[in-house]
C-alpha cells in the first residue's frame, strides 16, 4: 500500500506553527500545529474536543467562512487540520489568527455541547482550551513566510 502523505512528513523537525500540509486543485490543507510531535506534551482529548467545536464554529461564522471546508483534530493530539478552498495564504493565517484570538478569550457556552448536537458532548475542558489557545497566540504572531511550507 502506498504510504499517505502526511506519512511522509518527518514529524521529528516539526515545531508549533502553521504549514500547508497538501494542496488539492484549489483546496488548501493547513496543519495547526500545537505542539512539537513526540515530547510527551499533547493536548488533552477533552481539550482538543473543546478546541474542535470552538474552533470549526468560530471559522465558519467568520467572514472567511464560506472558505472553510473542514477543522478537525489531528488523531495524535499535536494540533488541527484546516481545510479551505479559495483563500490566499494570508487570508488563511489571517483566519487561524483572529479564531485562536478569539478562543483564547472565551468564556461562554461550548457551542455544539449536547447531546442532540454532539456524540461526547460531556467530555469539554474550556479551561485548557483557553490555555492552549493562548499559548499558540505568539507562535502564529511571529508567522511569517516559512509557515507556508513543510521543511520535510
Amino acid at each position: 500500500m502506498e504510504r499517505i502523505a502526511s506519512f511522509c512528513v518527518d514529524h521529528t523537525t516539526l515545531e508549533p506553527g502553521m504549514y500547508l500540509s497538501r494542496r488539492d486543485g484549489d483546496i488548501m490543507t493547513w496543519d495547526i500545529r500545537m505542539k512539537k510531535p513526540n515530547q510527551g506534551d499533547y493536548l488533552s482529548p477533552a481539550c482538543a474536543h473543546t478546541i474542535e467545536h470552538l474552533f470549526a464554529t468560530r471559522a465558519r461564522n467568520s467572514r472567511y467562512g464560506a472558505h472553510v471546508i473542514y477543522v478537525g483534530p489531528m488523531g495524535c493530539l499535536t494540533g488541527f487540520y484546516l481545510l479551505t478552498q479559495g483563500l490566499t495564504d494570508a487570508e488563511a493565517l489571517d483566519l487561524v489568527r483572529e479564531c485562536f484570538a478569539w478562543m483564547a478569550e472565551y468564556d461562554g457556552p461550548i457551542p455544539g455541547a449536547s447531546a442532540p448536537e454532539c456524540g461526547n458532548y460531556l467530555m469539554m475542558d474550556p479551561i485548557a482550551a483557553r490555555a492552549e489557545c493562548r499559548a499558540m497566540l505568539p507562535v502564529l504572531a511571529a508567522a511569517d513566510g516559512s509557515h507556508l511550507r513543510y521543511r520535510a
